[in-house]
């Protein structure tokens, strides 16, 4: 019987160890997360483990629900220490999700402590775990730079006022380099109740009347050239599906004034605004070497009750399962065609789609960078031990494995850095599995340079950050 996560956990031969050893050398450059740019620069120390551990983390809080757990100890006024009670109790009964893996990872890695979670032992882990807080050492920074992070791409709305980026670029003593990354999500957005009130902030940031649809495109790429001044090199998009469909200039204003009403749209139009806004914002990406991220595949808020009384991004979304193949295709190929088809990875929430991904890949990769087309990692509830094994799998099967730009957190949590260790170990156990069963030769040298490649090296030269 092995011993619970130790020192080789996912790693079952000598090869994946002597692989994980090479991959775990490398900083991590955490280009997708959800971390607070404000909280980074204000560095302020964490009340306890609890606050740590599950403020804003809804994978945990999903999970309590599904436990059973009252609302009251998830995201309710119950006191820290009764929510990580709660949390512990039901992490017990929960083997096989990503979160008692990545839960012990955070507590060795951080806190030295080995012992596992459960109403058991919650108070115990509390006390310890609370008397290290207390000493120092976890404020955002210092967690951070404790997880060996180089660069970190916060997610920022075309609106943001970047405030905090800039102070942040200006203090000299955080060595690790925080760069926003352009996500223009409420701008695409136009038949949600929030569009017009976003809008009035994108009018506010700008500092005119965004009256038509030029206008919109007008001040989005203003605003790109604000990002790019503090060292933007990436893009974030969400979507269920990827969209295309064409629409006249004339169209294109009469959708945008039935936005700035508040009035309903048909399907076809809010493709076509989407697809021509995408075009034009993928394009300027195109021009300055940017990386463009699509994530497909969600269903958000299927709660409405609970979407009315906490909000988005609580935990009630699920895997839609549109047919995406087509519509994205049909993007992708309406760019290359002009020659303007920027580094794009591609994500799906649907690992039906693992194999649509990984084909679409080769259909317009070229020279300009090596994979770039990207099929990116196992995400939300593909970020598991299966998840990202099929993925990886498929993106080896269809594509080349070594030019993969590896993992992100995706994630709100300081303390969730340890899921790039995860994801390592996985890579090594799936490489040292092919060398163990002679299906890649014993060749460490090609394979340590793969697994440090995949884990650190190619997404600091698919993004072109210098200096890290």
């Amino acid at each position: 019987m092995k011993q619970f996560m130790g020192k080789d956990f996912l790693l079952d031969n000598e090869a994946a160890v002597e692989l994980f050893e090479a991959a775990n050398e490398m900083p991590i450059f955490d280009w997708h997360c959800h971390l607070s740019p404000k909280e980074i620069y204000e560095n302020k120390q964490p009340s306890d483990i609890a606050w740590l551990m599950l403020g804003g983390d809804h994978y945990k809080w999903r999970a309590m629900r599904s436990f059973g757990i009252d609302e009251k100890y998830i995201t309710g006024d119950a006191s820290w220490h009764d929510k990580f009670v709660a949390f512990a109790t039901m992490l017990a009964y929960a083997p096989g999700n990503p979160l008692y893996h990545w839960t012990h990872l955070e507590l060795q890695r951080y806190f030295g402590i080995d012992t596992p979670l459960s109403a058991k032992t919650a108070e115990e882990i509390w006390e310890k775990a609370n008397a290290q807080i207390k000493a120092g050492g976890f404020t955002p920074r210092e967690l951070i730079a404790k997880s060996n992070v180089s660069c970190v791409f916060t997610t920022d709305d075309p609106a943001d006022s970047l405030e905090y980026h800039v102070l942040l670029a200006k203090d000299e003593s955080f060595k690790t380099k925080v760069i926003p990354a352009f996500r223009p999500d409420k701008a695409l957005g136009i038949e949600l109740p929030s569009f017009i009130p976003w809008l009035a902030s994108l009018e506010e940031r700008v500092g005119r009347k965004i009256e038509s649809y030029a206008a919109l495109e007008e001040a989005l790429l203003e605003r790109i050239e604000a990002f790019a001044k503090l060292g933007c090199k990436g893009s974030d998009h969400a979507f269920t599906y990827v969209p295309y469909a064409e629409a006249s200039p004339d169209e294109l204003e009469a959708i945008f004034q039935k936005g700035r009403l508040g009035d309903s749209f048909t399907t076809h139009e809010l493709d076509a605004y989407r697809t021509a806004l995408l075009r034009t914002l993928a394009k300027e990406y195109a021009r300055r070497g940017w990386a463009m991220e699509l994530h497909m595949g969600p269903m958000r808020n299927n709660n409405t009750l609970m979407f009315n009384k906490i909000g988005p991004d609580t935990g009630f979304d699920s895997i839609d399962d549109k047919e995406i193949a087509q519509p994205l295709s049909r993007f992708l190929d309406s760019l290359a065609k002009e020659e303007l088809l920027p580094k794009t990875i591609l994500f799906t929430l649907n690992p039906k789609d693992n194999y649509v991904l990984g084909t679409m890949l080769g259909n317009f990769q070229n020279s300009d960078a090596p994979g770039k087309i990207q099929f990116g990692s196992g995400w939300w509830f593909n970020d598991n031990l299966d998840g990202m094994r099929e993925q990886m799998k498929a993106l080896g099967n269809l594509s080349v494995l070594g030019k993969f730009v590896g993992m992100v957190t995706d994630s709100r949590s300081f303390l969730s850095y340890p899921r790039h260790e995860y994801f390592r170990r996985i890579l090594c156990g799936l490489l040292g599995d092919m060398v163990d069963k002679g299906l890649y030769p014993n060749d460490m040298e090609t394979l340590k340079q793969l697994v440090q490649d995949v884990s650190y090296n190619n997404a600091v030269k698919y993004f072109g950050i210098e200096g890290i």
